[in-house]
This record gives structure tokens, sequence and C-alpha cells, in this order.
């Protein structure tokens, strides 16, 4: 793995974490900004593509996870932006920083794009929850809590999806 790129802190803050502290935690925030905003994108893919008889339901729930994927990166980029650091969330940084895997253009059928979600989903759910012991290891419970609570919900929505491959 190529090493992590040093983030600054350009703004001010007083909260009461060291300089170096916060500037690590950004980078985090902002590798796990970009992982979400793909799922995202990707979750739409799936949603404006799928097609057969399930079609109804899994458009609703491809939605659905598009939407808290664009919530819990605006809760990400928050944090980022609170501890000082810029929150990086322009296409092309996404691009170059997100880790998921590809997503097709199109799938064969549905149960094709059901995979792609929870591959997705799965895969940000995880590198948040790795990046847990890290924000507590670092003393910041602020930034442990919200990964906690993404990764909580993200595991639920991937059983969501997960449900429609049994």
């Amino acid at each position: 793995m190529p090493p992590k790129k040093k983030l600054t802190t350009p703004f001010h803050s007083r909260i009461d974490l060291p300089e170096d502290t916060r500037n690590a935690i950004g980078l985090i925030l902002n590798e796990r900004l970009a992982d979400f905003l793909d799922l995202e994108r990707q979750a739409k893919q799936a949603h404006w593509n799928v097609k057969g008889p399930n079609f109804g339901p899994l458009h609703a729930l491809f939605d659905e996870v598009a939407a808290l994927a664009v919530g819990w990166a605006d809760d990400l980029a928050e944090r980022a932006v609170q501890l000082g650091c810029v929150a990086e969330g322009t296409l092309g940084v996404i691009a170059k920083r997100s880790r998921l895997p590809e997503c097709p253009l199109q799938a064969p059928d549905a149960t094709a794009w059901v995979h792609q979600v929870a591959e997705a989903l799965a895969f940000c759910a995880n590198a948040a929850r790795a990046d847990i012991e890290e924000a507590d290891a670092a003393d910041d419970a602020i930034t442990a809590d919200l990964l906690t609570r993404i990764t909580g919900e993200a595991d639920k929505q991937l059983w969501m999806v997960e449900s429609h491959l049994a």
C-alpha cells in the first residue's frame, strides 16, 4: 500500500486535539468521503439501470443506498472541516482516492447489480470499521463514534441488499 499523503489543517480550530492528530484523522475522513461518494454513484448507476421482475423493489433499494451514502459522506466531510481540514469531495479527487472496485456501466441482470451494490457497500462499511480503532487510538472519540454509527447503519443497509440474494 502506498504511504499516506500528509494532509494539513489550513483552518484554525479550538478543538483540543493535537494538529498532527487532526491532520491524520482528516486524511482518514477524506479517504472514507471518497469511498462513500463513489458508493453513492455506484448505487445510482444500479438504480438507473436495473431491469427485470424485481425492478421496483431494487430500484427503490438502490436509491435508498445512494441517499444514505450521501448523508454519511456529508457527516464525514463536516467532521473533517470541524478538525480544521478541507473536505475533498470533487469528482477528480473521488476518482483518484476511492478504493472501491470500479462499477460497470451495465450488468447482465438484476442479481449482478445486487452483487455490485453489496460489494461497494461492504467495502465502505469495512473500511470505516477499520478506522474506528485508529480514531480511538488518537483519542478522538467523536470521530470514532461517527465511524461506529455509520458502520452500524451501513451494515444494516448491507443486510437489506444481501437479502435479495437469498
